[in-house]
C-alpha cells in the first residue's frame, strides 16, 4: 500500500488563473507575439469556455504585469494587445518585494556590484563620445549648488542608467533602471539622515568623474574597480541602512 505522504493534496485553480495559463503558454511558445492582439472580449470567453468577468480579471492581472496592453474602444483600435515594450510591472513588482523585505540590502549590495560592474567593464569599449558627452552633460547637472537630495540622487540613477544603456544591452539597462527606480525611496532617505549630505555628494559627483574618466579611456579594469568603490563605500560608511544586518 503507498504511504500517505506520497500523495499530494489537488490543488483547486481559479478561472481567471486558468485562463492566464493558456495565455501564457501561447506567448512561450511563439503562438502569440508582442504587438498581437487578442480576440474580442466576446469571442475569446466563448473559445475558453468562460465568464467575461473571470476573462477580465485575467486580463486586469496580465496589464498590471505588464503582458498586455487594454485599449479603449471597439474595432481595430481597442482590446487586449500584448505589450511590446518593456513596462514597469516589473519595477513595481521588485518595488514591492524590496519593500516588504523580501531581499536583504546585502542583496541588494551584491546585484548592483553584479550589473555595474558588467556595465563599466563592456561600456570601456561599445560606448561612444556621444555617450561619454551625455555622461558629462548629466555630472554638470550635478554640480548645481542649489539641486536638491531628490534630483541628486534621480541624476545619479540616472548616470548610472546611461552606462548600461551605452553598452548596447537593452536587457541590462532595465534591469538597472528597474533597480534603481526600486531603491529609490531608501536612497533620498539615505541621504536626508546624513548630517551634512552635500560633503557626501562632493565625494560622490569626484567618484562619478573618476568612473566617466576611466570609460573614455577605455580603461575598464578601472572603470569596473572604480564603480565597485564607489558602490560598496557609500554603503559600508552607513549611507544605507542594514547592509551589515
Amino acid at each position: 500500500m503507498v504511504a500517505a505522504e506520497a500523495w499530494e493534496p489537488v490543488q483547486r485553480v481559479r478561472t481567471y488563473e486558468q485562463v492566464m495559463q493558456q495565455i501564457e503558454e501561447r506567448i512561450l511558445d511563439g503562438r502569440l507575439k508582442a504587438g498581437d492582439k487578442l480576440p474580442s472580449e466576446r469571442d475569446l470567453s466563448a473559445s475558453l469556455g468562460v465568464s467575461r468577468p473571470s476573462l477580465r480579471e485575467a486580463l486586469r492581472v496580465l496589464e498590471a504585469l505588464g503582458i498586455v496592453e487594454i485599449r479603449p474602444g471597439g474595432g481595430q483600435e481597442g482590446g487586449a494587445v500584448l505589450v511590446g515594450t518593456p513596462g514597469p510591472g516589473f519595477v513595481n513588482l521588485l518595488k514591492l518585494q524590496l519593500a516588504l523585505g523580501h531581499f536583504s540590502q546585502t542583496n541588494v549590495l551584491e546585484t548592483r556590484i553584479a550589473l555595474e560592474s558588467w556595465s563599466c567593464q563592456e561600456a570601456a569599449y561599445r560606448s561612444d563620445s556621444d555617450d561619454a558627452d551625455e555622461l558629462a552633460a548629466i555630472l554638470d547637472r550635478m554640480d548645481d549648488p542649489s539641486i536638491t537630495t531628490k534630483e541628486f540622487n534621480r541624476l545619479d540613477t540616472t548616470f548610472h542608467v546611461r552606462i548600461a544603456e551605452s553598452t548596447g544591452n537593452a536587457l541590462i539597462a532595465h534591469l538597472m533602471g528597474s533597480l534603481r527606480i526600486a531603491i529609490n525611496r531608501q536612497m533620498i532617505e539615505a541621504y536626508a539622515a546624513l548630517p551634512d549630505w552635500r560633503e557626501t555628494a562632493k565625494t560622490v559627483r569626484h567618484e562619478h568623474r573618476g568612473i566617466l574618466h576611466a570609460l573614455r579611456e577605455r580603461d575598464a579594469v578601472g572603470a569596473v574597480e572604480r564603480v565597485r568603490n564607489h558602490i560598496t563605500s557609500f554603503y559600508a560608511e552607513g549611507n544605507v541602512g542594514g547592509i551589515h544586518s
